[in-house]
């Protein structure tokens, strides 16, 4: 029977085997969390990656339909001013013209009057001249009277023929000018005719871009619905993971990070720091902790949600992608807001080290500081 040997098994060598076994579970347990990291990055990242570019490039088309849409409406402005003066001036063309129907009308009045006028006087001519010169003489009281009658009479028969004539002038003058502007308004309305071709054209034209940039922003409207239904399937499916593999975010603290005590030890929610965040928020927090090392951070201005990070801060040229970084802000699109976390470092198994407030994966309440590792897929970086 084989004796049992009685040499002492070194600590050194139940260390080592120890060590190795704590490894092998260690890696048995993360390795799964890591493919699954990757998996669902693989899963979602590039559908979520194409579905963005489509958007992208329909909020292009969007955009340089609105640009043509205003520059065509523009034009179909100044149609309809152009169509707007020209009946100003059709008006006022008509206004001319009856005016000078009034006075054709009026001067035809006085040559008939004038001319009736004249016929008295060529009648009481016609009487006096069936008496005899004796006899006219012999009815005036002189010489001198019988010659101012003769004047007379010659002098008014004169004086009425130039005036007809100077009316008939007046009138054929008269005439004249209508016709003017009567050809004036033909052509006033042939023009307007043209220009309300044009407006009633360039309408359609502002009608139909109006309608393709609709179309577009339906699209990308369509397009935005989709990204957020699949990154709250990741971020389901990340969750998830991290609960079957017992990944837990620690109890976390009221207050930590080096998160400002005014902000810290106030009411959740009840003071709006120097970026327009409510304190107390992750977005508060990893706004803070940015700026703590010398870091433009903008003011956000209604547009701070930790899912709109993203699209506020690309407006001040601060680049976004998928590959962590240390010093970037994770951003992680899950419920209504997203949610955000300071990358304190990038770790070499597919991990990140970050801090965050506001986490309430560990039950404790919202509002408070959390330090921990997790997996880095899934995630998009802002590179401030």
């Amino acid at each position: 029977m084989k004796q049992r040997s009685t040499t002492p098994v070194s600590s050194k060598g139940i260390v080592t085997r120890s060590a190795l076994v704590a490894a092998a579970v260690l890696m048995g347990a993360t390795t799964p969390l890591m493919l699954a990291g990757r998996a669902f990055a693989d899963q979602y990242d590039e559908q979520i990656k194409q579905l963005q570019s489509e958007s992208d490039n329909y909020k292009q088309q969007a955009s340089a339909l609105g640009v043509l849409a205003g520059n065509l409406q523009a034009e179909l402005d100044k149609l309809t001013a152009q169509k707007i003066e020209l009946q100003r001036q059709i008006s006022q063309s008509q206004a001319k013209r009856d005016k000078l129907d009034q006075d054709i009308v009026s001067t035809k009045k006085k040559i008939a009057d004038t001319k009736d006028a004249l016929g008295d006087i060529v009648a009481d001519m016609y009487v006096d001249d069936s008496i005899s010169p004796l006899e006219m003489l012999a009815s005036s009281n002189n010489i001198g009277d019988y010659v101012d009658k003769q004047e007379y009479r010659s002098s008014m028969q004169e004086s009425l023929s130039n005036t007809i004539k100077q009316i008939n002038k007046l009138k054929t003058q008269l005439e004249k000018q209508k016709k003017d502007v009567e050809n004036v308004i033909k052509d006033q309305e042939a023009q307007k005719q043209s220009l309300a071709a044009k407006e009633a054209e360039q309408a359609k034209l502002v009608e139909e871009t109006k309608g393709q940039e609709s179309a577009y922003q339906a699209l990308v409207s369509q397009r935005s619905g989709e990204i957020e239904s699949l990154r709250a399937q990741q971020a389901a499916a990340m969750a998830a993971a991290a609960r079957r593999y017992n990944i837990n975010i620690g109890s976390g603290s009221a207050s930590g990070g080096g998160y400002p005590s005014v902000w810290a030890n106030a009411e959740q929610d009840t003071i709006v720091d120097s970026w327009g965040l409510y304190n107390r928020e992750c977005v508060s927090y990893a706004a803070w902790k940015v700026a703590s090392t010398g870091r433009f951070v903008p003011h956000f201005g209604g547009a701070g949600n930790a899912n709109q990070w993203p699209s506020t801060t690309a407006r001040y040229g601060i680049a976004n992608g998928s590959t962590p970084k240390a010093g970037s802000v994770a951003i992680q699109y899950v419920g209504v807001y997203g949610h955000a976390m300071y990358v304190e470092a990038v770790n070499g198994d597919g991990t990140i080290t970050v801090s965050d407030y506001n986490n309430n994966s560990d039950g404790l309440g919202w509002g408070r500081y959390h330090h921990y590792s997790r997996s880095a897929a899934g995630l998009t970086y802002i590179y401030f």
